[in-house]
Parts: C-alpha cells; sequence; structure tokens
C-alpha cells in the first residue's frame, strides 16, 4: 500500500511538473502564463519578467531579473541585448558595451544587438563594421525601413569611404544580395551612396538583373533625379534601354 502511494505521488508531481514546464514554454507566445509558473522553473517565462522589469523605473530590479535570465538562457542573443540595456539603465555602462558586443557577435539576426554594436561602432570611428552591422539589419526583413533611413547616412555618407566600400564588397561577393540591394536599397539608403555603391559593385563585375535594375532606377529617379542619372549612365553598358 505505502508502495502504491509512493508510485501515484510521484506520478502526480510528475505531471503536475509537465504541466507546469507546459505553461513555461508557452509564456513565449502567451504572457498571462507567466504568472501560473514558478520562480524556479521560469525560463521562457523569465524572459517576459525581464523585459517587464526592463521596462519599468526600478533599475536594480531590471539588473536582477535580466542577469537572471542569462544565468539560466545564456545563449540566446536577445537575451544578452535585454541584460545590455538593464546593465545602461543601472548605470554600468562599460559593462553593457561589452555585453552587446558579444550580443551582436552571436546574434546576426537579432535586430537590437546589430544596431546597438553598429552605435558603437559609428562612435568608434569603425566604419566598416558600422557598415556590416548594417547590412544585417539590411537583410532582415522585420528591421524597419524608417530605422535603415536614420542610420544610412552615418553609416554610407561619406563619398568613397569605409562604409561605401564595405558595402561594396558584401554586395558584389555574393548574387544573393543583389536583388534585394537594388529594390530596399534604392528605398531607404541615402541615394548619392546608393547610387554609388551600384555603379561601383556593377564596375566590379556583379551581375544585376536588368530588370530588377531598371526597377530601382525608377524608384531612385523619384526620390533624386541626378543620382539616378549617375547610376543610369554607369549600367548603360550593362543594361541598354534602362528607365529614363
Amino acid at each position: 500500500m505505502i508502495g502504491r502511494i509512493v508510485w501515484l505521488t510521484a506520478l502526480a508531481a510528475t505531471a503536475l511538473l509537465t504541466v507546469l514546464l507546459q505553461f513555461d514554454l508557452g509564456s513565449r507566445s502567451r504572457g498571462a502564463l507567466v504568472g501560473v509558473v514558478p520562480e524556479a522553473l521560469r525560463n521562457y517565462a523569465q524572459a517576459r519578467v525581464a523585459q517587464a522589469a526592463a521596462s519599468g523605473d526600478d533599475p536594480a530590479a531590471a539588473l536582477a531579473e535580466a542577469e537572471r535570465l542569462v544565468r539560466r538562457r545564456p545563449l540566446p542573443a536577445e537575451n544578452l541585448s535585454l541584460l545590455a540595456v538593464a546593465q545602461a539603465k543601472a548605470g554600468k555602462l562599460d559593462d553593457a558595451a561589452r555585453t552587446i558586443q558579444v550580443a551582436g557577435q552571436r546574434g546576426w539576426r537579432e535586430p537590437m544587438a546589430q544596431e546597438a554594436v553598429l552605435r558603437l561602432a559609428l562612435s568608434a570611428g569603425d566604419a566598416a563594421e558600422a557598415a556590416r552591422r548594417y547590412a544585417a539589419l539590411f537583410l532582415m526583413d522585420r528591421t524597419p525601413d524608417a530605422l535603415l533611413e536614420e542610420l544610412g547616412p552615418a553609416v554610407l555618407g561619406e563619398p568613397d569611404g569605409m562604409g561605401q566600400r564595405t558595402l561594396v564588397a558584401i554586395v558584389t561577393g555574393g548574387d544573393r544580395w543583389h536583388p534585394l540591394f537594388l529594390r530596399r536599397g534604392a528605398r531607404v539608403m541615402p541615394p548619392a551612396a546608393f547610387s554609388a555603391i551600384a555603379a561601383e559593385s556593377l564596375a566590379r563585375g556583379a551581375a544585376f538583373d536588368c530588370k530588377v535594375l531598371d526597377q530601382s532606377l525608377r524608384a531612385l529617379t523619384r526620390r533624386d533625379a541626378a543620382a539616378g542619372t549617375r547610376l543610369r549612365t554607369a549600367a548603360a553598358g550593362r543594361c541598354p534601354g534602362l528607365a529614363g
């Protein structure tokens, strides 16, 4: 009888633990589940707790919750980004700078980390690194166009500067870049910079699709007629009959 009671108790405990772990997993999409997950079992739920604390007005609490999150789930770059935010709010700026750099290296598809590292690179005068981070943001669908428009002049504004040269190397380094570069770049990059980067990429052998380039030129010309004319001239030998 005692053995049966122990067995049933163990089954009940296992079932309860399984349910609570499912609640923890479900908290990623349903914030209301956070409150039913015991503190000791919070993994995914802890991210919600840390995010809420970071939005509050208690820097010490935000830092404590973010540190707890990273201890439990140290790998995701977004968790490190959240820790960096909490460290900055708590006045630990050097720690925040180091943390966000690690987050940026680890998570190329984590927009918060990429933007933060880009701004750090700009402040340190590292135009090449800023351009690489800009490219990472540029590739992400969830990066708002407005952010790329805001950052573009600082990263790519210097004519034939390191930012532009770095992006030319990225564009010419892979054909998969070309359609997105032409379509989105004409829309969000500084017109003169986009024209110069596209023209130099063509000069280095980039095989742009002429139909996509024609569409890009139309969008560019609407923003800046002079930039459109320069790119059209540079591309005339490769794609005759481009938009006038």
